[in-house]
C-alpha cells in the first residue's frame, strides 16, 4: 500500500450450515379410538441452524375413503406459536406441536405430514 508493491494474500474459510428440523419422537403412532373420539399427542420440533426467524407450516394428509369421500381427520396446534426463534445463545427455541386425529368413519392411515419453513424446506 502507499506505493509499496507488496502483495497481501487473505485466505478465508467457513462452513455453510443449512437449516433443518428434527422431531422428538421421530415418528408418531396414535392409538386406535372409537368413532368420533379424538386421540392426541404432542411432539417437540427441534430447529437447528436457523439464523433468522421463520415460521413452520404443516401440510396435513387428505384421506380417501372406500366410497370415494375425502376427509381431513388430522389437526395440529402450536400452543406456544409456530415461529422459529433465534435465542441469544445462538440456538433455536424448540416448538411444541399437538397432533390430533378424529374421524366419524372407520379409517386407518400410514403416511407423512410435512412441516415446511418459509423457504419451503
Amino acid at each position: 500500500l502507499n506505493d509499496n508493491p507488496s502483495h497481501y494474500k487473505i485466505t478465508l474459510s467457513g462452513t455453510v450450515k443449512s437449516p433443518k428440523i428434527n422431531f422428538e419422537p421421530p415418528f408418531l403412532m396414535l392409538m386406535p379410538v372409537p368413532l368420533d373420539v379424538k386421540t392426541e399427542t404432542a411432539i417437540n420440533i427441534i430447529p437447528q441452524d436457523y439464523l433468522r426467524q421463520s415460521q413452520i407450516q404443516v401440510e396435513l394428509p387428505e384421506l380417501e375413503l372406500e366410497d370415494g369421500d375425502r376427509i381431513y381427520p388430522f389437526s395440529v396446534q402450536f400452543p406456544e406459536g409456530q415461529n422459529i426463534v433465534l435465542l441469544s445463545d445462538g440456538t433455536n427455541k424448540e416448538l411444541i406441536c399437538h397432533i390430533s386425529f378424529r374421524s366419524s368413519r372407520p379409517v386407518s392411515f400410514l403416511g407423512n405430514m410435512f412441516f415446511i419453513d418459509e423457504e419451503e424446506n
